[in-house]
């Protein structure tokens, strides 16, 4: 009976002692579950790994790749990371476990955030990363994230699809996936590459709550906005979704138009205001299509010669 006692305490000790976090030199408490690889990350190799972090009073989700894209980087160990993760990832073999705590104040000290709304003295980050996978060269990590990314945008096509059908939403589909009720198609000229269209819109998500808006005529921004279908940055461009739909509306068009987040604005959102991964709408009206203006000349720097015509 004794021996059964014993073996029995040495079993708890041992479980605790699993359970207990370690620290690294800066600080980062962290505990890392062993996968089924051996072989541990090296110098040079491509990483694929999902990673979350959340932050107090109720541990919300900050950021999180899981069930989205997965994260990517290179090891470089001629680059010590601080109180991160990155610090013990040369431990780490592929299918291991990272739980890790980060302290806000030493981040601060570090000059990697400042204290904020989200960010408080003396709060702790809770961080979780999992290694899926390793490549030898960038030319397969490359082709890994573009496979995805696919999957992403695949999820979320389904998944405005399925908000358009339990809302009784009556849409047409863009070869991309962008689905846009047509309330009423307008006239003349459509809104398509080389074309100016002026806008009146609302953007929400499809919970309702509007993030963005020139409809309101008290509001902040009540002008009408003038788009260049087609344009790729720079004044008069928009979200890829946003230009799609547009093309199918002439003047005095209306219609909602339902962006997939990778069609928006992705897997970084829009800080503060959109956040990553947001599947969105806009209600849109549009007052007038024209032939777009000419570009701008590039203006001549001094003391460069004139381009030959």
């Amino acid at each position: 009976m004794m021996r059964t006692i014993t073996t029995l305490l040495v079993a708890i000790v041992l479980l605790a002692s699993c359970n207990q976090y370690e620290k690294t030199p800066s600080g980062l408490s962290y505990k890392i579950t062993k996968g089924g690889s051996k072989e541990k990350l090296r110098q040079g190799q491509f990483v694929k790994f999902n990673i979350e972090y959340k932050v107090p009073p109720k541990d919300s989700v900050l950021t999180s790749s899981y069930d989205h894209i997965p994260a990517y980087l290179v090891i470089d160990t001629a680059r010590p990371s601080k109180h991160s993760f990155l610090e013990i990832i040369t431990q780490c073999a592929p299918g291991d476990k990272i739980d890790f705590v980060m302290s806000v104040d030493t981040l601060k000290k570090l000059g990697m955030i400042e204290y904020n709304n989200v960010f408080h003295a003396r709060d702790m980050i809770k961080g979780r990363v999992e290694i899926l996978k390793t490549f030898a060269d960038q030319t397969a990590a490359s082709a890994d994230l573009q496979k995805e990314q696919d999957l992403e945008k695949a999820r979320e096509v389904k998944a405005v699809q399925a908000y358009a059908g339990k809302q009784g939403i009556k849409t047409v589909a863009t070869p991309s996936g962008v689905l846009v009720e047509v309330q009423n198609a307008g006239e003349g000229l459509k809104a398509d590459s080389g074309t100016q269209a002026k806008v009146m819109y609302r953007g929400t998500f499809l919970d309702g709550k509007t993030f963005d808006t020139n409809m309101d005529p008290k509001g902040p921004n009540n002008q009408p906005m003038n788009v260049i279908i087609g344009m790729v940055g720079g004044a008069g461009a928009v979200i890829k979704g946003l230009d799609e739909g547009l093309r199918l509306f002439g003047k005095g068009g209306k219609g909602r138009i339902i962006i997939p987040a990778m069609l928006a604005y992705g897997q970084n959102g829009n800080p503060p205001v959109i956040p990553a991964y947001s599947n969105i709408m806009f209600e849109v009206e549009i007052l007038d299509v024209t032939v777009a203006p000419p570009p701008a000349p590039q203006q001549q720097m001094p003391g460069m010669p004139q381009q030959q015509r």
